[in-house]
This record gives structure tokens, sequence and C-alpha cells, in this order.
């Protein structure tokens, strides 16, 4: 019998896993830092994305946006093909698609995501970005505890 080390479990989380949580928080930090130090400018996927859409005349080639978000879902697939691991629960197409839309809406509203706002803006102390992402978690426990409530599907 081998004994996990006590980081290896969250207790109420019996599917976590904190050092793959370490190292994917690791992975997003370099990339971050990588957009920052090639680029000159903070990987917002939101950005990117809206730069990709046609939403957004500043901002990387849109050639490079539209590529960067493509690589996404295929980086995704790619890590699938490779080792099997999958999503686990995923909810249904129509939650997906309503959550994507209202996310969207916020990142505009906001001016920013989780990756703008949450990895590179408090990485660089901004005032901004720590209230704002203070604002997206805490609306999404808010947002969670509801729908938990009213035993919405998910």
């Amino acid at each position: 019998m081998t004994l996990a080390p006590a980081w290896s479990t969250l207790p109420g989380f019996p599917g976590a896993d904190p050092a793959a949580g370490l190292a994917g928080g690791a992975l997003i930090g370099l990339a971050a830092a990588l957009v920052l130090i090639g680029l000159g400018r903070i990987a917002g996927v939101s950005g990117l994305a809206a730069r990709a859409f046609g939403l957004a005349d500043d901002g990387p080639p849109r050639g490079m946006a539209v590529l960067f978000i493509l690589g996404l879902p295929l980086g995704a697939g790619l890590v699938y093909a490779l080792t099997g691991l999958g999503l686990g629960a995923v909810a249904d197409w129509p939650y997906l698609l309503v959550a994507g839309v209202l996310v969207g809406l916020g990142t505009r509203l906001g001016s920013g995501c989780t990756s703008g706002h949450g990895v590179c803006g408090i990485g660089r102390l901004s005032a901004r970005s720590i209230v704002a992402t203070i604002v997206f978690i805490c609306t999404g426990m808010v947002t969670v505890a509801v729908l938990d409530m009213l035993k919405v599907a998910g």
C-alpha cells in the first residue's frame, strides 16, 4: 500500500489532482510570460478571440489570433488522443452555449477575462484586474450556489 502525500487530494473533491493543477498553472504562467516577452502584450484570450473574429482592430495580426484560438481545442484534442484523458462530466450543449454567450458578454463588458485580468493583470499588480478577478470569482460562486439550489442540470 502506498500512501499519497497529504497535498495529493483535496477534502470534498475526490477527483481533484492538485499536482496536475500546479503543473497546469505553471504552464499557463509560462505561456503568459512568453507572450508578454515575445509580443510585448498580455495573453488575454478574450482579446485574442475578439481579434480572431474581427471584433477588435488592435492586437496581434489576425492570422496569429485565429491560430491561437484554433489551437485551444486542437491542443485539448491532441492531449486526449495521446493520453486518453478527457473532460469527465460535461454540461449539456444548451447550457454550454448559453454559458459561452454570457461569458463572452461579460468579458466585453469587463474589458477582459480570467487570462487577461486573473493571470496577467494580477501578476502586474493591476488594481483594476484584482477587482475584476474578485468580482468574477464571487459571481461564479454565487451562480453555482444558485443553480445548485435550483437543481438546474448541468
